[in-house]
């Protein structure tokens, strides 16, 4: 029998933290898990949940508009009502918040509600209790936390994502700071759920990281979706007026809005966590440094999820967990691996994609061929709609292996999920090209395309035998 109260303690009751949690306690590790606030983390309270929840909302708006295309009458003009929605979204996270609980608790997890500081490397206390508890293994799993950025006069004036799913008053006026994939998801839903909707970011264009056919794609949506769209600018102060909440912008604007969603990013949670006193190394940003295996520079303590930093998504910390508790309790050897992960922007249109973006390609192969098709997506063929699908496929030129895959388009999510599957297993454009297709389909497009239309070749410095390549 340990000498420690616990096997395992872990701090945080998200998605990386539950699913450890409950597979060590399958491989008969006695665990007690610390949440400070609501079983299930970012993901289900104020993330991806409510906020897939609130997408659905919006996208009844196009909905409605489509219908008369197809030779539907709505007799009156429909209405939105947000408390509505708010009091809906709030059941159902409860509900899944409960669930994460309830099957916590059939694993035989004891769950406390607390927040949790580390005293040392085996000593966590519970501090609404000022209590002290001893563990074998303690596991970091408290996630991120929005950035309020940039610090400009009046910034306490602006709410970050965890507030704005519960604002009182629907805002019919929204400037959202910050050009990432939080801020265009939240511009996307609250312009068609009807708020006059302002985007401000200090780069050229929107989601720096991903592909550009697609970040420029987006952008063009965006702004049919009549979203004013402020690139290479930033706030430069906010005021409190009569009519709402004054902001200039460094390009000399100035604008009114009932509300101001600052979306520059998130970083790690470890603020006042005590990692110090136990010695582990985090880096600038907060982030707990960690190997392949979850493991810290302290033996005893490991870190799974957005508290590490490396790839902050849902399914990668509970991949992380569910990894960290085979190696740990059930005698496994599971590295988690980080490339090739399938992800999706969830605007209207939204974003699938997977694997490496031309412009990555091109910096690590030497000869990268591009696939690509645009056309009008058939829904919009009757309805009248202006927007286009964009299908994008990446191939090494020279073993014919499919890099990376990039969709613009409707239930592009569900498309890069499967397609994570063929690229994970390595597979060819010509296997593609021979898979058969479904019609009338979105994504018969991704097996139907066989002109190339572009190919791009590093530059060759020395012909001869050694020679040396450009770098791209």
């Amino acid at each position: 029998m340990s000498s420690y109260d616990v096997d395992l303690f872990v701090i945080g009751g998200g998605s990386g933290g539950v699913r450890a949690a409950r597979i060590a306690a399958g491989h008969g590790a006695r665990v007690m898990l610390a949440e400070e606030y609501r079983m299930g983390g970012t993901c289900v309270i104020r993330g991806c949940v409510p906020k897939k929840l609130y997408v659905y909302a919006s996208r009844f708006a196009d909905d409605f508009a489509d219908a008369e295309g197809y030779g539907w009458t709505i007799p009156e003009k429909p209405t939105f009502d947000w408390t509505r929605l708010v009091e809906a979204k709030e059941r159902e996270i409860s509900r899944l918040s409960q669930i994460y609980a309830n099957n916590l608790g059939k694993a035989g997890v004891e769950i406390v509600q607390s927040r949790a500081e580390i005293m040392d490397a085996n000593t966590v206390r519970l501090v609404s209790q000022d209590r002290r508890v001893t563990a074998g293994t303690i596991l970091v799993a408290t996630g991120g936390t929005p950035v309020l950025e940039p610090s400009i006069p009046g910034l306490e004036l602006a709410i970050s994502s965890n507030e704005l799913f519960d604002l009182p008053e629907f805002p019919k006026r929204l400037l959202v700071i910050g050009g990432g994939y939080i801020g265009v998801e939240f511009a996307s839903l609250f312009a068609r759920l009807g708020s006059n909707v302002t985007i401000i970011f200090r780069g050229e264009n929107v989601l720096r990281g991903f592909d550009d056919d697609l970040r420029e794609g987006l952008r063009t949506e965006l702004a049919h979706a009549g979203i004013r769209i402020l690139a290479g600018a930033l706030p430069t102060g906010i005021a409190q007026t009569t009519d709402g909440r004054r902001v200039s912008f460094s390009n000399g604007e100035t604008g009114v809005f009932d509300q101001i969603l600052v979306a520059t990013g998130r970083r790690p949670h470890t603020k006042g966590l005590g990692l110090e006193a136990a010695g582990v190394e985090t880096d600038a940003l907060g982030a707990v440094k960690v190997d392949a295996f979850a493991r810290t520079n302290v033996p005893s303590i490991y870190a799974v999820g957005d508290v590490t930093n490396r790839v902050n998504l849902t399914p990668v910390a509970i991949r992380e967990g569910h990894a960290f508790a085979d190696n740990v309790f059930g005698g496994k050897d599971v590295a988690v691996v980080h490339a090739g992960i399938p992800t999706a922007v969830f605007t209207t249109p939204e974003i699938g994609t997977v694997g490496l973006s031309e412009q990555e390609a091109r910096k690590i192969f030497n000869i990268v061929d591009i696939y690509s098709a645009s056309f009008r997506p058939m829904k919009a063929t009757l309805s009248g709609r202006q927007e286009k699908t964009l299908m994008k496929i990446v191939v090494d030129g020279e073993t014919d292996q499919v890099l990376g895959v990039h969709i613009l388009g409707h239930d592009a999510g569900e498309m890069a999920q499967l397609l994570g599957i063929s690229v994970k297993l390595g597979a060819k454009k010509a296997d593609f090209d021979a898979t058969m297709a479904v019609h009338p389909t979105a994504a018969e497009e991704l097996v139907t395309m066989r002109t190339r239309s572009a190919r791009y070749e590093r530059e060759v410095l020395d012909a001869g035998p050694g020679a040396a390549i450009a770098e791209a």
